[in-house]
C-alpha cells in the first residue's frame, strides 16, 4: 500500500482535480477531497484511481452537490492498495475516523454488550463484557441494550446456576452467597457442588446460547421426569424452575425465527433528507434485541451504477462498512435494499472473519419472500417509524431554539448552546461541568469537566471558579482555531448564576478576543423555585419569562441538565478524595510496596506509627525509604 499527495495553491475545482489525474495510477485506492483549510471533503474508493478521479474532471455530475463539491475541492490525497476489497476496508475505516462533510457517516456508534463464559478460572463464571476480547473464554452476543444482555444474564443464573461473582469475592467465600438462597447459583465456592456436575452446567449454558436451545431443554425435561418418577420432587421442582427460566428468554423476545440461527437484519428509510438505519440481532435462534441509528446522510452518487440503486441503497452501502470496522460479523447478513458493493462487502467481510478467527463465509443477501423477507420487513416498518418520532422530534426541538433565538435577540437561531455550572461542598473538591445541546438534543459526547486548579482561589469563590472554567475551555477553542483544527464554537454560552457570573464570563470571553460569543445567566428563583428565574443579559436588566412558556422550560431543562451532571462529577471526584491513601503520597512507595506495608501494618494508620527499623523489614522497603516513610508521618 502506497500514498501520494498533492497540494497546489494555485489550481481548484476541476482544474485541479484535471491535473491529478494525468498522474494517477490505474490501479485501487481511496482519494481525499480537501478543501479550505485542510478540511477533508470526501473519501471514496475507487478499482482505477484515474479513471474515477478523471470522472470529476469532466464535469458530468449527477447531482449538484457533487459539483459543489467539487467546487470547493482545494486539494486531493491518495493511497493506493493492492485490490479494490482493500479499498473499500480503508475508505470505511477513514469515514469513520474523519467524518467528512459529503458523506455518509455513522452517528452514535457505541460499543455493545456481551455476555462472555469465562474460561480461565476452574469454576468458570458468566458476565456481561464490553470492549475487546482480551479475556479467555466464549462469548455471546451482540445484544442491542444493556438492559436486554442484564436481563439474559440474570436468566441463565437461574437457569445454569452459574456464579457471576469476580474472582477476589469467590475465593475469599466460606460460606454461600444471597444468590445461592435465592436459588441463581449453585456455590462453587464453597463445594456445594462438585467439578464434574459445575462443568456439566457450563456446557449447558454454552449449549444453550449456541443455540441448541431445545435440546438442552429436552434433556432438562427428560431429568426432571426421571426425578419425579424416583419421587426426588424438590430434585424435580428445581429442573422445572431452570426450564421455565429458559422458555422465558424465547417467550420474551418480539420475533423469533425458525429459519434464521445467526444474522443481522438492516432496513433503511429515508425521507426529508434523515435517514434511520434499523439493526436487529439474531443468534442462536432468538432476537437479541433492535437498535436505531441515524447516520449523517450527505449522500454523493458517484457514477451510473450507484445511482441505480438509489438514496437507500447507497446509504445502506457506506453504512455497512463502517458499522463492522470494529464489530464481529455474522455468518448471515439481510438487507433492506441492495447495495451498490453487495459482493466487494461480502468479500471483505469474508476476510476481515478470517483475520478474527471466525474462518465463517459471510453472505449478504437481500430476500425476496419467506421468513427473511419477513423479518426484514418488520426491521422497515422499525425504521419508518422511528425515522418519524425523530423528525418530530427534531422539529419540536427546532421550534425551541428559534424561540429562544426570539426571547433573547440573537441574530441566528443557535446550533450549539453550551451550558456551565459548579459544584463543591464549601469549596473543597471543587469542579465545572460543562453541558452541550443543539438540534439533536443533548449532545452527551460533547460534555466536558473541569476539575479545579487553581490555588489562588478563595475556597467557594463561584466567580473565580466559573472564570477559570470558562478561560481553560475558550482557550483552547482559541488555539484550534489558530491551529486551522475543527473547533466546536457555541452560539449560545449559558452560565449557572446572575451579575456576577455572567460578568466573569464576559470578562474571559472578551480577553480572548470571543466577545461576539452570546452569554447569558441564569439563577434561580426565590427558593431555588422553578419557573421563578431570572435571566442576566449584558447592558440589560434582568427579566423573566412567562410561567408558562415552553422557551422556559427548554431552558429550565438544560439548567438542571448541567447541574445533575456538575453533582455527579463532584460526588464521583469526592468518593475518590475519601479512599485516598496517604501513602500515595510518599516517593518511592509504589503499589507493590503500598500492599505489603498495608499487609505488615494493617492500615495507614500503623505505617505511621511503625518506626524505622520495622519499617525496613518489609519485602521491598529499603533504610533510605524507611526512614522517608517514618520522616512523612512525623513533618512539622
Amino acid at each position: 500500500m502506497g500514498a501520494m499527495s498533492s497540494d497546489s495553491p494555485i489550481l481548484s475545482g476541476t482544474a485541479l482535480i484535471l491535473d491529478e489525474a494525468k498522474r494517477l495510477p490505474e490501479t485501487p485506492g481511496v482519494y481525499r477531497m480537501l478543501g479550505d483549510d485542510g478540511e477533508v471533503l470526501y473519501v471514496g474508493k475507487a478499482r482505477s484511481l484515474k479513471k474515477r478521479v478523471i470522472q470529476y474532471a469532466q464535469g458530468r455530475f449527477h447531482t449538484q452537490r457533487i459539483a459543489h463539491m467539487v467546487h470547493l475541492t482545494r486539494a486531493m490525497e491518495f493511497t493506493t492498495t493492492r485490490t479494490e476489497t482493500d479499498a473499500l476496508l480503508l475508505e470505511s475505516n477513514l469515514i469513520k475516523k474523519l467524518k467528512p462533510r459529503f458523506n455518509v457517516v455513522l452517528r452514535d456508534d457505541k460499543s455493545f454488550a456481551e455476555i462472555l463464559l469465562r474460561r480461565d478460572h476452574p469454576a468458570p463464571q458468566i458476565r456481561k463484557h464490553r470492549g475487546a476480547h482480551t479475556i479467555v473464554g466464549d462469548y455471546f452476543g451482540p445484544f442491542a441494550s444493556t438492559w436486554a444482555v442484564n436481563r439474559t444474564v440474570n436468566i441463565l443464573q437461574k437457569a445454569f446456576l452459574l456464579r457471576s461473582c469476580s474472582d477476589s469475592v469467590f475465593d475469599s467465600r466460606t460460606r454461600p452467597c444471597m444468590l445461592h438462597q435465592i436459588k441463581r447459583c449453585s456455590a462453587p465456592c464453597v463445594d456445594l457442588i462438585s467439578p464434574e456436575d459445575y462443568a456439566c452446567l457450563v456446557d449447558q449454558a454454552h449449549d444453550f446460547l449456541r443455540g441448541k436451545s431445545k435440546a438442552v431443554i429436552g434433556r432438562l425435561s427428560t431429568e426432571m421426569s426421571a426425578a419425579a418418577e424416583d419421587m426426588e420432587f424438590e430434585r424435580a421442582a428445581r429442573l422445572r424452575d431452570r426450564i421455565r427460566a429458559l422458555s422465558a428468554i424465547s417467550m420474551e423476545s418480539q420475533i423469533n425465527p425458525e429459519t434464521v440461527d445467526e444474522a443481522d437484519v438492516f432496513a433503511v428509510h429515508a425521507e426529508g433528507g434523515q435517514a434511520c438505519v434499523q439493526v436487529f440481532f439474531f443468534r442462536a435462534g432468538q432476537n437479541w434485541g433492535n437498535r436505531a441509528y441515524f447516520p449523517r446522510v450527505n449522500t454523493v452518487v458517484e457514477d451510473e451504477h450507484e445511482a441505480a440503486f438509489g438514496e437507500c441503497g447507497v446509504i445502506l452501502d457506506a453504512f455497512l462498512g463502517q458499522f463492522y470496522e470494529d464489530k464481529p460479523i455474522p455468518r448471515l447478513i439481510l438487507l433492506s435494499h441492495d447495495v451498490p458493493n453487495r459482493l466487494l462487502l461480502q468479500e471483505a467481510f469474508t476476510i476481515k472473519a478470517t483475520l478474527d478467527k471466525t474462518g465463517r463465509k459471510v453472505e449478504i443477501a437481500v430476500p425476496q419472500r419467506g421468513e427473511k423477507r419477513d423479518l426484514v420487513g418488520h426491521a422497515l416498518t422499525n425504521a419508518r417509524e422511528a425515522l418519524g418520532r425523530k423528525m418530530a422530534e427534531s422539529s419540536a426541538q427546532g421550534r425551541l431554539l428559534v424561540g429562544v433565538a426570539e426571547v433573547f435577540g440573537l441574530e441566528t437561531t443557535p446550533e450549539r448552546i453550551e451550558v456551565y455550572d459548579n459544584s463543591h461542598v464549601m469549596g473543597t473538591n471543587a469542579v465545572g461541568g460543562m453541558i452541550v445541546a443543539g438540534p439533536e438534543g443533548f449532545e452527551k459526547s460533547q460534555y466536558r469537566k473541569f476539575n479545579i486548579k487553581s490555588t489562588e482561589l478563595t475556597p467557594g469563590d463561584d466567580y473565580a471558579m466559573m472564570a477559570e472554567v470558562l478561560r481553560r475551555r475558550f482557550s483552547r477553542l482559541v488555539k484550534e482555531e489558530e491551529a486551522g483544527e475543527p473547533a466546536a464554537r457555541p452560539d449560545l454560552v449559558l452560565v449557572d448564576g446572575g451579575q456576577g457570573q455572567l460578568d466573569a464570563a464576559l470578562s474571559v470571553l472578551a480577553d480572548l478576543g470571543l466577545d461576539d460569543i452570546a452569554v447569558i445567566g441564569v439563577a434561580k428563583g426565590p427558593d431555588r423555585d422553578a419557573g421563578l428565574e431570572r435571566f442576566f443579559l449584558p447592558g440589560k436588566p434582568p427579566y423573566m419569562l412567562e410561567p408558562k412558556s415552553p422557551v422556559l422550560y427548554y431552558l429550565q431543562r438544560l439548567r438542571d441538565e448541567a447541574h445533575r451532571f456538575a453533582i455527579g462529577v463532584h460526588r464521583v471526584r469526592r468518593a475518590a478524595a475519601m479512599i485516598k491513601n496517604p501513602l500515595d503520597e510518599i516517593e518511592g512507595v509504589g503499589p507493590a510496596r503500598k500492599r505489603a506495608l498495608l499487609h505488615a501494618f494493617g492500615s495507614a494508620r500503623g505505617v505511621s506509627r511503625a518506626a524505622v527499623p520495622d519499617l525496613a523489614k518489609v519485602e521491598g522497603v529499603s533504610e533510605a525509604l524507611a526512614e522517608r516513610i517514618y520522616g512523612y508521618f512525623r513533618k512539622a
